[in-house]
């Protein structure tokens, strides 16, 4: 069991690294071509200084409107790396959704209410839940659960084989 969310776990991990990386490849790269026009631009300047030479002011003016274009687009690329971080630290899990309680009952389990009947939430479970992720999005939501509570409320319920669209219940707290 906790070796399946050691694994989503890394998964995810693995995933926010490669875009991380990807941003940071383009990012190297627009800098290294900043570098060259930068050299261009110190040539170009040279090359004006120099008795009997006359550069073209078009050239300059391209090899400057080359500069600022490339600055902007660094600055682009710096404001998604920054967005995607963001984006990454919100989600709740690999499918980045946050379950939400819809309130029921269950009299499959033992019971702490006079009638039988434990009151609660029915969740269903979607593309990467794993019981300690829909756990700790009901605990971000105020719903005191632990993933050991979900199993015993689930008789049955096997955590490492979950299935997409299975319901699942979840106990409230007690009163």
């Amino acid at each position: 069991m906790a070796h399946g969310q050691d694994a989503a776990t890394q998964q995810q991990i693995d995933q926010i690294n490669g875009r991380l990386q990807d941003l940071l490849d383009v990012q190297a790269t627009q800098a290294k071509r900043m570098d060259a026009l930068q050299k261009d631009i110190v040539a170009l300047q040279d090359r004006l200084n120099q008795p009997g030479e006359t550069s073209n002011q078009d050239d300059l003016k391209k090899l400057a409107a080359q500069v600022r274009e490339i600055d902007k687009k660094r600055q682009e690329d710096r404001e998604l790396i920054l967005k995607e971080i963001e984006k990454l630290g919100k989600t709740s899990g690999p499918s980045g959704h946050k379950p939400s309680p819809t309130v029921t009952t269950n009299s499959a389990t033992g019971s702490s209410a006079a009638d039988g009947k434990e009151s609660g939430y029915e969740y269903k479970v979607a593309a990467g839940d794993t019981l300690s992720i829909i756990a700790k999005a009901y605990r971000d939501q105020g719903i005191k659960v632990t993933k050991d509570q979900i199993l015993k409320a689930n008789p049955g319920l096997n955590p490492n084989n979950l299935k997409v669209g299975q319901k699942i219940f979840i106990p409230a707290p007690a009163q």
